[in-house]
């Protein structure tokens, strides 16, 4: 929120400096994020009177005015805007004046005319970005007076970054309010009397979703002229509070949101057909907005209608069949009280953020709805003239927020501070913040005002005393409790230790968004449904992603576009995939979303960093299995873990396994599709496997097993088997045969070709035979070589190679 500094001391005006002022807002929770002057440096500008125009004897776009300026006679000044005209009031920078940039006027001549000044437009003060002319001023400004005192322009402008809970903090007066009381001081500004009617028409009310709008008010003004223009005054007040003057009636609806911070909105009386309607929209109904945007409103939308259909969505945007115009001179003031709830998520769903509906998500007081709209009919009166009713109001107050009174108990608030309050400070404290407060036996019976919708339990209150009394009065002191420190068990899964072996191993951590395409998501992983986003960033982020690989590859694309030809990458995250059925794991359940910790990583280019040392080799499918063999060894048990060949629309088919561990999915690994890789511009050797880190959690601790004294013996074994039995099923098969005495088995060659058959192949095992209490005998070795034999033939058909 952006606020004037000389506005808001015109209600409250501690005797302290901007510096201090800012720094108070500040400590109070109210951050301060930028002070800026409200106008450029300038100098020497004066309030001037047009006194005639003529046209420039050798310059068709210039005109020569005599201004007077206060001085003792007029000045001739040759100006170029089209709007200046005799009888105009105006700033006249005379000779001497410094404006913006450093720019100082002097005496000139223009197509052999002297000019003995400048007549200035807003943009040449610092008073907006552009202008089309001069700035004409009100007659009443006093001619020979220095402009920038008599606007009032050393002020500040002051940006205030409201946490959501601070919705009460989202109006002029209510900064003041919190400006009083940390200085002790009254709350000033202007009085709001009652507009008495002057007439007795009333429009007529229909409210049939009291729940979502308990309190609402409205109020037809007749007869305004339409030539009137919004006073100077109150649109340099707007302007400093970062709107653009439009209208007076917008102009004033505008500024009694940011004074009192009640939404208001107006209709064109004339556009109305029938009685005003607040209810719920009906599916599929259409509503054009005030920015033209057509929408389909939705069943549980609030709207304000009447006979013709909605005609604004409430809390939010007003409807454009009903919109003043410069030409409107009947309209209907509305202002409502709509429940937090109600307007919540609205706004968004349509793609829209408006003032109004950042207040009333946040939170409105439910009684500033009539002072709201007699304050902005005494403003437009002054400005327009018209004919005011009286105010109509419908009110639940069944349906109203119902705020119970809360205890206070004195001894909690050392318990959180730190610090002991006396009674009497905790009660002007809290009085001073508009609390009600009455004593008890257990302290206080606390009753918290309709506008501070965040004091919701006797913590508030506290965290109230301590950011009054001020938190930098609070002396550090040594805490004191009873704590358990838990140490995280040891077989457990560490995160952190596998970041640190990729990164060991060359990778980097890259943090991609959360969000995808659906077009990447229907590319990488089209057996999941993505949840669509309701308020994207872009349409190119308007999905969660069900899997990490989406971003690891777009991050990959970015890198070789960069010429970074070896690229090695991992990321931990969520991924988020919506219910269907059980796909086993833990994970946050929400609305049948389940959000999964993943690792994934991916690998292109060679092995090695280029290197004088040794041969460039492009890496292959067991490289990258070698690094995920290094994540799952840090479970303590990687032995549990396997590789199945099976299918993903991602991978390649022939380069495609499903880690598993005891039969359960824990990830995939493979080489990236060809055709993937051809649409997203990425070499055929891309490697990549996601592991689900719940199914990783439960690791073991390692066990000593002592060393045998006895010695080993080996065993050399060549075999042939089908051409499609894997490894992990011949390592199964030969170590429960071997039993307790097989300490290792290697695979030490693998050949097809000539002299085997199409259909076989040849794979050589190394068998490493120990016992721990004995020396194995030449016949017990043989006897554990044939158990092995037998096995692998009755499993696997395999036989030896002759």
């Amino acid at each position: 929120m952006r606020l004037s500094e000389a506005w808001l001391r015109e209600w409250v005006d501690p005797p302290i400096d901007t510096q201090t002022l800012t720094d108070q807002l500040s400590m109070a929770g109210l951050e301060v994020d930028a002070v800026a002057p409200v106008a450029g440096a300038f100098t020497g500008v004066l309030i001037g009177r047009v006194l005639s125009v003529e046209p420039h004897p050798d310059a068709a776009k210039l005109r020569l005015c005599r201004v007077d300026a206060g001085q003792a006679d007029p000045l001739q000044i040759i100006c170029g805007a089209a709007n200046v005209a005799a009888g105009q009031q105006v700033p006249v920078a005379v000779i001497g004046a410094r404006l913006s940039n450093d720019f100082k006027i002097k005496k000139a001549k223009l197509r052999g005319v002297e000019s003995h000044g400048m007549i200035c437009s807003a943009s040449e003060l610092g008073l907006a970005e552009s202008s089309e002319g001069i700035l004409v001023l009100p007659d009443t400004a006093p001619i020979g007076d220095d402009f920038r005192a008599w606007m009032g322009l050393d002020d500040q402008a002051i940006e205030l970054d409201l946490t959501p809970d601070r919705g009460d903090c989202l109006s002029l007066a209510g900064v003041a309010r919190e400006v009083g009381v940390i200085n002790r001081l009254p709350l000033g500004g202007p009085r709001f009397d009652p507009v008495p009617p002057a007439s007795d028409e009333r429009w007529p009310l229909e409210i049939s979703a009291s729940a979502a709008c308990p309190h609402y008010v409205c109020r037809l003004v007749r007869d305004l002229d339409s030539t009137a223009q919004t006073p100077l005054w109150m649109r340099e007040r707007l302007r400093r509070c970062g709107l653009r003057p439009i209208s007076p009636v917008v102009d004033v609806t505008n500024y009694v949101l940011l004074e009192l911070g009640q939404p208001l909105h107006a209709f064109d009386a004339e556009r109305l057909t029938g009685a005003v309607q607040v209810r719920l929209a009906r599916a599929g109904e259409p509503l054009t907005l005030l920015n033209d945007e057509q929408i389909k409103l939705h069943p549980d939308a609030l709207v304000i209608a009447d006979d013709s259909g909605a005609i604004a969505l409430a809390g939010v945007m007003g409807g454009a069949s009903t919109a003043v115009s410069e030409s409107t001179r009947h309209i209907l003031f509305e202002s409502a009280f709509f429940a937090p709830q109600a307007v919540a998520g609205r706004a968004r769903r349509y793609g829209l953020h408006t003032d109004a509906s950042h207040r009333f998500e946040r939170g409105v007081d439910p009684d500033l709805q009539v002072r709201a709209i007699e304050r902005a009919t005494a403003l437009l009166l002054d400005i327009t003239g018209g004919t005011p009713g009286p105010v109509v109001a419908a009110r639940s107050e069944s349906e109203l927020p119902q705020r119970p009174p809360m205890v206070l108990r004195p001894e909690r608030i050392p318990r959180l501070l730190g610090i002991e309050l006396e009674a009497t400070e905790v009660e002007d404290i809290l009085t001073r913040l508009g609390l009600q407060l009455a004593p008890t036996a257990r302290g206080w019976q606390v009753q918290v005002p309709g506008h501070r919708f965040d004091l919701r339990r006797e913590a508030d209150l506290i965290a109230e005393l301590g950011r009054i009394y001020g938190y930098d009065r609070i002396s550090p002191s040594q805490a004191q409790s009873a704590t358990r420190m838990t140490a995280p068990r040891e077989a457990d899964f560490d995160l952190e230790q596998a970041r640190a072996r990729l990164i060991d191993r060359g990778y980097f951590e890259a943090v991609t968004y959360s969000f995808i395409s659906p077009a990447q998501q229907a590319l990488i992983d089209p057996d999941f449904q993505a949840l669509a986003l309701s308020n994207p960033i872009s349409a190119e982020l308007s999905v969660m992603r069900t899997s990490l690989w989406p971003g690891l590859l777009q991050t990959a694309q970015q890198n070789l576009a960069r010429q970074q030809t070896r690229v090695r990458l991992f990321e931990t995250g969520l991924r988020f995939r919506i219910q269907q059925g059980d796909q086993g794991g833990a994970g946050c359940e929400d609305a049948g979303l389940k959000q999964e910790p993943m690792l994934a990583a991916l690998a292109i280019g060679d092995l090695m960093p280029e290197q004088w040392g040794g041969t460039e080799r492009p890496i292959d499918f067991h490289d990258i299995k070698n690094d995920l063999e290094g994540l799952l060894a840090l479970t303590g048990e990687a032995g549990v873990f396997s590789l199945a060949p099976a299918s993903h629309p991602a991978l390649h088919p022939g380069q495609c396994a499903r880690i598993e561990r005891a039969g359960a999915e824990v990830g995939w690994i493979g080489m990236l599709h060809p055709s993937l890789a051809r649409q997203l511009s990425l070499p055929d050797a891309s490697y990549l496997f996601e592991l689900r880190l719940n199914q990783l959690a439960q690791g073991r601790l390692p066990v000593f097993s002592p060393v045998s004294r006895f010695p080993s013996i080996r065993r050399d074994l060549a075999l042939l088997v089908a051409t499609d039995t894997p490894y992990a099923a011949i390592e199964a098969s030969a170590r429960a045969a071997a039993g307790d005495w097989l300490r290792e088995l290697r695979v030490f060659d693998i050949y097809l070709g000539e002299k085997i058959e199409s259909n076989r192949k040849s794979i050589a095992l190394g068998l490493i035979l120990q016992a721990s209490s004995r020396t194995l005998t030449d016949q017990d070795v043989e006897d554990a070589v044939a158990r092995v034999l037998i096995r692998l033939e009755q499993d696997l058909g395999a036989r030896l190679r002759s």
